[in-house]
Formats: C-alpha cells, structure tokens, sequence
C-alpha cells in the first residue's frame, strides 16, 4: 500500500486527531532490532524475572519441563503478534482505530478503555518494581530508612517517585527517544544478568548443580497433574503478554516492514524467552545455595551478593529495562486510547499525563493491597478481560474483511459507512465478546473452574473468535 492511500482527505474531529492518523511507510523509522527490544525489555524487566523465576518453584514440575512451556508460550505469542501486528504494518494505524473496524467507530472506545483501565493499572505496578532497583541503589550508598508508610520506606518512596517522574518526562520527549532508550537498556540487560550469573555460580561452586536438580525435582503446593502445570505455565506466561498482544499494532506501525516485524518477533520472543529462562534458572538454583532460600526478585539478590560495582550497575539496568517497557506496554497504549475516546480533547501527551497520575496510586497501593492475590492470578485476571477482543480482531481482519479496510470510513461517522455498523457500534462484536468474557473470567474466579486457571486468555481469545465468527457468517447467510 502506497503512501497516498494513507492519506485521510475527509475525517470527523470526534474520530481523529494527528496521534490516531494513519503513519505513512516513508515516516517510519523501526526495524527489527527496535522489535525485539520490546521483548527484550519486557521479558527482563523485573516484573518478567520475577513470574519466570517463581514458575520454576510453584508448580512442582521438572525445571526442563517448566523451561520448555515458557518457550512454547514465547512461540505461541511471536505467532498472536504476527497476526494482530501485520494489519498496522499496512495501513499504519493503532489499535483503537484498527479495532473500530470490528467493533464500530463507537464501540471500538469501549475496548480501549478497558485495555486503557489495565494498561494504567499495568503501568502503575511496573512503576513500582522499577522504583525497586533505585531504593536498591539508594541503599546501598545511604541505608533505607526506618519509617514505613504502606509497606514502603522512606527511600522507597523517593525511588518510587523518582521513577514516576522520570518516566513522564522521557514519554514528553517522544517516541524516537523511546526507541533510543530501549535499544541500549536491552542488550546491557543481559550483560548485567550475565554478570549476576556467574557471581552467584561461582560463589556456589560445585553445590550449584545438586541445587538445580532440586528445583528439578519439583515441590510446590501445586496438586494437579504434570501436564496440567504445564500448560498452567504456558497459559500464564501467554497471559503475561496480553497486553501488548492486544495492541501490539500500536507499535508495528512505526515498523518500516512485515518482514522486519517478523524477525524482530522471532528473535524476541522463543530465543530470547529460551536464554533468558535459562539464566532465571540458574540464578534461582544459586540462591538455593548461597541463602537457604530461592529469591525469586533480582534486587534482592543483587542485595544480598553484596558487590557495590554490581548493585550500582544492577540497579541502573533493572531500571532501565523496567521502565523502557513499561512505557512501551503500559503508557503509550492507554495514552493512545484515551486520546481515541476524546481526540479533540485529549492528545497523545494529555493521554500520558492521566495514566501517570492514575497510575500513581496504583503502584503506591501495590505492596500493601494489590500484591496480595499473588502475581499468577493477577496476570491471569487482567489477561481474561481483554482476551475476547483478541479473537474479535483477527476473525474480523482476516476472515471477515479479508485484509482490506476502508482508510476514510475509519475516521467517519457517515450512518452509511463500512464501520458504523448499528448507531457506531457492532452488536454482533458485543454480543460475542459479553459471552467469551463470561468464560475466561470465569477461569479464574469461579472456584468450581480452578483446574483451568492459567487458560484464561487462550480459552477468552478463542471463544471470542469463534462466536463472533459464527454471528457475522449468520448475517452473511
């Protein structure tokens, strides 16, 4: 598609505004390694060792096996990125615009306020394990204080406002910035992590490699069958994703290629899921050793290997990589979001600002509210909301409208246009979304459904797909 189908020549201003416009292929500057940052940083961000780390010790599953389902979910979600990321590739637009082709010009605002409501809750929990690895830094050259307000010293709460603001004003700054920011907090990542790795083994010596067999032996509290851990595994680290797999339009837009995306996706997820699990692994097993217990947070390893180079070096890179995703995940999509439900009221940057101050308090209430459901079932949780939506937009893309969207229609509000559907919005698409959601959400808080918590998104994706397929050939027949 050429740069001059990718031209909106007549729009409503209560769809539109230069932020939600279509990015034409000559103003796009992302390759594949911008891509594959976004993985990188997500998987290593704190938030992401933590859950890997933590699925080694709560199912009671051999270690190999537990590695093996966290690379087949990196090769299921590289397949749901492909997917959901190729149509903003062609027509360089983002999710709350791609989706008013299958929801309506109207209804698409409802998924993106939920996907708004928990990109900010996201936002605001990954603000705080970003402001981790300061307090873990301020710490180290200063102590931590001995006053608690909500869970959190008083270094905690500098660090935690610290990274806040820090995070507003490199969003201020714009997305090339961004795309600087991630592309060398990333690969340092590893480096750090590498680092940290070879501390713990070499301090563990030859007690390292009975201490990974422990782990493999399994233990946990987990009581369902191998198999049943297994794809809990896959299913939660499916869900871990979700977010972005929803969205993940709101970045292959800047993408320069289908090709590059793909690459970027291949690399980023299964290769990079598989060394990173691998190194989660290993370190677990050394804090088996070296303290009696497996930590499952790297700032409290780092903490306790007690190296000052290391701390200080550590806790730049956690936060790094923790903040470089968290604004790529959790601020620029809700920011998007908002700005579609109020384009002339609300810019890209206003956008920014409201998830920042919402998410403020989020993250301030983590430690002593939110954190107490446990981070599998909260990441189950949210990713059940937004499942349905999933399957909504690829059965649309790809079987409904057979890859072609009308660029105009999109930014009208024409009673006679392609996506006005019923008053703006698509009854069939609710219909089917109300229904997929009863099952997902299900999943994890109906205890008669406890064996099938972890396949929460799968089952909401899927179900979301099919009835709303089964509705829209109805109408066709």
């Amino acid at each position: 598609m050429d740069d001059k189908q990718l031209e909106i020549t007549h729009h409503d201003p209560l769809l539109y505004n230069e932020d939600l416009a279509p990015i034409k292929h000559s103003d796009r500057s992302w390759g594949w390694f911008e891509i594959f940052n976004v993985w990188s940083n997500d998987i290593q961000s704190l938030f992401g060792y933590t859950l890997a780390a933590s699925l080694f010790l709560s199912y009671g599953l051999n270690g190999w096996a537990v590695m093996a389902a966290i690379i087949l979910a990196g090769v299921i979600v590289m397949v749901l990125v492909n997917l959901t990321g190729k149509p903003s590739v062609k027509y360089g637009i983002p999710f709350p615009v791609m989706i008013r082709s299958s929801m309506g010009v109207r209804g698409a605002n409802f998924p993106a306020l939920l996907r708004a409501i928990i990109g900010i809750f996201w936002y605001g929990v990954q603000t705080y394990f970003a402001s981790t690895a300061v307090t873990l830094l301020l710490t180290a050259l200063w102590g931590a204080g001995d006053s608690q307000y909500l869970g959190l010293s008083g270094t905690a709460w500098l660090s935690f406002v610290i990274v806040w603001l820090f995070q507003i004003m490199l969003f201020w700054q714009g997305i090339d910035k961004i795309k600087i920011f991630l592309n060398w907090a990333g690969p340092l990542v590893y480096v750090v992590m590498l680092a940290l790795m070879a501390i713990v083994w070499y301090q563990a010596g030859d007690q390292l490699l009975p201490a990974v067999a422990t782990i493999f032996d399994g233990g946990g509290d987990y009581q369902g069958s191998d198999l049943a851990a297994f794809t809990a595994i896959v299913g939660t680290m499916v869900a871990y994703f979700a977010a972005v797999v929803i969205n993940f339009g709101d970045f292959t837009r800047f993408v320069r290629s289908e090709r590059e995306m793909k690459i970027g996706n291949l690399v980023g997820l299964p290769l990079n899921v598989a060394f990173f699990s691998f190194i989660a692994l290993i370190i677990t097993a050394g804090t088996l050793v070296l303290f009696g217990e497996a930590l499952t947070n790297p700032a409290d390893i780092v903490e306790r290997v007690d190296s000052l180079p290391l701390t200080i070096i550590a806790a730049l890179t956690f936060f790094a990589a923790t903040v470089g995703i968290n604004l790529v995940a959790n601020f620029i999509p809700p920011a998007y979001d908002l700005a579609n439900l109020f384009p002339r009221a609300i810019s890209f940057r206003i956008g920014g600002l409201i998830t920042a101050v919402v998410a403020f308090f989020v993250g301030a209430l983590w430690v002593s509210v939110i954190s107490q459901i446990g981070i599998p079932g909260f990441v189950n949780a949210l990713g059940a909301i937004v499942a349905p939506f999933y399957g909504i937009i690829v059965v649309d893309y790809y079987l409904v409208k057979r890859q072609q969207l009308n660029m105009q229609q999109l930014f009208s509000r024409d009673p006679e246009g392609a996506y006005f559907y019923q008053n703006g919005w698509n009854k069939k698409a609710l219909t089917a979304f109300g229904l997929a959601a009863l099952f997902s959400i299900a999943t994890v808080w109906v205890p008669a459904l406890a064996d099938l918590n972890g396949y929460g998104w799968l089952i909401g994706a899927a179900l979301g797909g099919l009835f709303y397929y089964w509705l829209a050939s109805r109408s066709r027949g």
